[in-house]
């Protein structure tokens, strides 16, 4: 079984265009994407704060899992159990490799029995699958029709809801769901990478501008606009959501250093790595903190991070948050610095005073995405 690791499209370019993406000079997991339009990042991000964005993430990767050994094929491939989601979940997992280092996160929807879809982005997930999954009866099919739009902000249940036979307001959140949305078959998953509420539209190729266009009509009057992956980047760093592999630095990150033990199910009998994932818990070299830095402007990744001269970790993810009126940032941190309060010094052109504190920076309680 093998996975060809092609240039793919959106049938969407031509509207990113319009915007005034230049889609010609940024890609990521093998699709260009729009990074900027002619709109201010910032302006997007008000708008996904106080009404609702829509950006396009069809550059995720999308493996359709089937067969009779699926279930079995995905609880030996990934960290978590899968046999306890239930059909309409969405499971976050991880994979790690033999030495229990993370090399991709991922997303699980499970469709039905032995029926699932797997969502993913940069990592070594698609190479390192077919090795495993030859050894089950298990179909793994990428899906390179499917796009994926994603409607972040407050809005966006009443901008989707009148237009869907769905109970959209009864869906749980990281749950999903076959539907029609404008009369089209679609299947919609509420989650997204904003630390919002939000829904993920997943179409086929052939109906994508006419859902892409029908939302943007339909949200206009409500002051939903498109937005750009630059947004995007501000509003998953103030939400403390990580990006594989940027906030994993060590090259051997393990979960535990990322603060992902809820992923790593070890009461089961067996998944690749267990045994050194297992051996390597308590020994973490450092773990995922996050820092408010003294500075007008994000500072640059992976700059280092001192105390008393000593060098206790690395920066990550960084942005500057005009929302909270800060420069926020992600690091990697020695375990017995990352105490709230702890002051450290990171360096970037001078040397600027930061503090440890709690994420997510944004709506550390999750009300937002998590509403009573």
């Amino acid at each position: 079984m093998t996975l060809s690791k092609e240039t793919r499209q959106s049938v969407l370019n031509d509207r990113h265009i319009a915007l005034g993406a230049d889609m010609t000079t940024t890609s990521w997991n093998d699709m260009p994407i729009p990074q900027n339009y002619a709109t201010d990042p910032y302006d997007e991000v008000t708008v996904i704060r106080s009404k609702a964005g829509l950006i396009e993430v069809t550059a995720l990767k999308i493996l359709n899992v089937t067969g009779p050994d699926a279930l079995k094929f995905l609880n030996y491939f990934l960290t978590s159990d899968i046999s306890k989601a239930k059909t309409g979940d969405s499971h976050i997992s991880n994979i790690v490799n033999a030495d229990g280092a993370l090399i991709d996160d991922v997303l699980v929807y499970v469709d039905g029995p032995n029926e699932y879809r797997l969502s993913h982005g940069g990592g070594a997930l698609e190479e390192a699958l077919p090795a495993v999954a030859s050894k089950f009866d298990v179909s793994v099919k990428r899906d390179n029709d499917v796009h994926i739009l994603s409607l972040q902000g407050p809005v966006a249940l009443e901008v989707l809801a009148p237009h869907t036979p769905l109970d959209l307001a009864a869906l749980p959140y990281f749950n999903h769901a076959k539907t029609t949305l404008f009369g089209k078959s679609v299947s919609l998953a509420r989650g997204g990478y904003s630390a919002e509420r939000g829904y993920e539209v997943f179409c086929s190729a052939a109906d994508a501008h006419y859902i892409w266009d029908k939302i943007l009509e339909v949200g206009k009057e409500k002051g939903v606009i498109p937005v750009s992956w630059a947004s995007l980047d501000i509003v998953r760093v103030e939400g403390g959501l990580l990006f594989f592999p940027f906030d994993m630095t060590h090259g051997d990150t393990t979960p535990w250093e990322v603060k992902a033990d809820w992923t790593v199910d070890l009461s089961k009998p067996d998944f690749v790595g267990k045994s050194a994932v297992a051996a390597k818990k308590g020994k973490e070299r450092s773990f995922i903190t996050g820092l408010e830095v003294d500075s007008d402007r994000a500072i640059e990744p992976l700059s280092k991070i001192t105390v008393g001269g000593k060098q206790v970790g690395v920066v990550t993810s960084t942005t500057y948050s005009k929302h909270l009126m800060k420069s926020l940032a992600m690091a990697q941190i020695e375990p017995g610095y990352t105490k709230l309060g702890t002051e450290v010094v990171v360096h970037d052109k001078g040397e600027w005073p930061a503090t440890v504190v709690r994420m997510p920076f944004y709506d550390p309680l999750r009300q937002r995405t998590h509403p009573k």
